[in-house]
C-alpha cells in the first residue's frame, strides 16, 4: 500500500530536517503547488510550524527561504520515550536529593550508549568512530545522520526521544554532548537542539587540526 504524501512529507522533515517546499517538491516528484497545498493542511493541523531558513556563513541577497519544521504535536506522531509521569518523577527527584542525582541520571543514560558503541566498534573494528555513533544513535530513536562540510562534519538527530525532558533539564543534552566529544576525539560544539525549538540536533564536529612541524635547525 502507498504511503499517503501528507506521511510522506512528515517522514522527510522528521528523518532529513527542516524543508523548503521546493525540496520537498524535487524528492516527491510533485509540483510545488501540490506539495503547498499538503503544506497547508499539516500547517493548519499543527502538525507543522514554518520559519525563515537559517543560513551558516554568507548570506546571499532577497529574503530567506521559509522551511518547515515538525512541532512537537507532530513528533508526537512518533513513538516517544517520555511523558509528563517521568518529568514530574525528575522535579520530585531534584527536590528529595538535589541536582546531583539529576545528573547521575544523564550519566547513566549516556552510558548505556556509550557501552553500545563499544561493542559496535568492537564487533567492526573497521567502522569509523562517527559511523558507530549514527549508528547506535539511529537504533536508539534518534534519526542520526551526518552532514560533511569543508571545516569538519555536522552530525544530526532529527528526532529526540527525550526532547520534552531535556527541555526543562538541559543537563541531559550537557552530558550527550560531553559524550560525543569523547567518542570522536574531538572538541564538539552544539548548534542547536529539538529541546530548545529547533528543528534538528546539531552538532558541529571540526576536523582536527594538522600537527605542526618543527622546523629543523640549519
Amino acid at each position: 500500500m502507498e504511503t499517503p504524501t501528507r506521511q510522506r512529507v512528515v517522514d522527510l522533515i522528521l528523518n532529513d530536517g527542516p524543508q523548503t517546499a521546493k525540496q520537498l517538491a524535487e524528492v516527491l516528484e510533485l509540483t510545488p503547488a501540490a506539495v503547498r497545498r499538503h503544506l497547508a493542511t499539516l500547517l493548519e493541523e499543527g502538525i507543522l510550524t514554518s520559519r525563515d531558513e537559517r543560513v551558516y556563513g554568507p548570506r546571499g541577497r532577497g529574503r530567506p527561504s521559509k522551511v518547515f519544521v515538525l512541532t512537537d504535536a507532530g513528533r508526537a506522531e512518533f513513538t516517544q520515550a517520555y511523558d509528563d509521569l517521568a518529568i514530574a518523577a525528575m522535579r520530585r527527584l531534584q527536590v528529595l536529593a538535589g541536582p546531583d542525582a539529576v545528573r547521575d541520571i544523564a550519566d547513566d543514560r549516556v552510558a548505556e550508549i556509550e557501552q553500545r558503541y563499544r561493542e559496535l566498534r568492537a564487533d567492526d573494528p573497521e567502522l569509523t568512530c562517527m559511523d558507530a555513533l549514527v549508528e547506535v544513535l539511529d537504533l536508539d530513536g534518534y534519526a542520526a545522520s551526518v552532514r560533511p562540510l569543508r571545516a569538519g562534519d555536522q552530525l544530526l538527530q532529527h528526532h529526540c526521544p527525550v526532547a520534552h525532558v531535556a527541555a526543562e533539564f538541559p543537563i541531559l543534552c550537557e552530558i550527550e554532548t560531553k559524550l560525543f566529544s569523547r567518542l570522536l576525539g574531538s572538541h564538539v560544539q552544539r548548534l542547536a537542539t529539538i529541546a530548545h525549538g529547533d528543528g534538528v540536533c546539531t552538532t558541529h564536529v571540526p576536523h582536527p587540526l594538522p600537527t605542526p612541524q618543527i622546523p629543523k635547525r640549519k
